[in-house]
């Protein structure tokens, strides 16, 4: 492959949109609002994203959860359905739980600790953010490319859409 070519084929590999199944974020919660749209931000920003074996991307992925399982459908630019993977959110439950609590106190002391007790809730709250993407990143292998970067945000956005606050 020439150099003439690198940035076409690193358009290819990416998301350009995602959207949220509207009936998965029942939630107002304005935290947890403020995340799903900072986790969207972040991965259309910047992301590497492809379907195992596939080259026709850029990619639109629509997410939702349905009856505990996570489900990522896959369009082209053009909206033509290329894939749909559902993946059982039972590998991630209790790394999604227990950040869901960290999570909740790191929001708290955000307002009454002092930083170094800030500081240490954050550190716990990013091993297990590093945790989920690994298992995530486990899940998607054989279906989904994505790097490390790109599985810590969709763990966040996951995480942001499975949480009912």
């Amino acid at each position: 492959m020439s150099e003439a070519e690198t940035p076409a084929e690193d358009s290819k590999s990416k998301l350009v949109a995602i959207t949220l199944d509207e009936k998965s974020t029942a939630t107002s919660n304005p935290n947890i609002e403020h995340e799903r749209e900072v986790a969207i931000f972040d991965i259309i920003e910047g992301n590497s994203f492809a379907l195992e074996g596939r080259e026709d991307g850029p990619y639109k992925l629509d997410l939702a959860i349905i009856e505990d399982r996570l489900v990522f459908a896959v369009t082209n630019e053009a909206e033509e359905a290329l894939i749909t993977h559902m993946l059982s959110l039972t590998p991630l439950k209790r790394i999604m739980k227990d950040y869901f609590l960290v999570c909740e106190s790191y929001y708290e002391a955000i307002r009454t600790a002092p930083p170094s007790r800030i500081q240490a809730i954050d550190m716990g709250r990013r091993g297990l953010h590093d945790e989920g993407s690994r298992v995530l990143l486990e899940r998607l292998a054989g279906k989904i490319v994505v790097d490390l970067d790109t599985a810590r945000r969709l763990f966040t956005l996951i995480c942001a859409l499975h949480w009912k606050g």
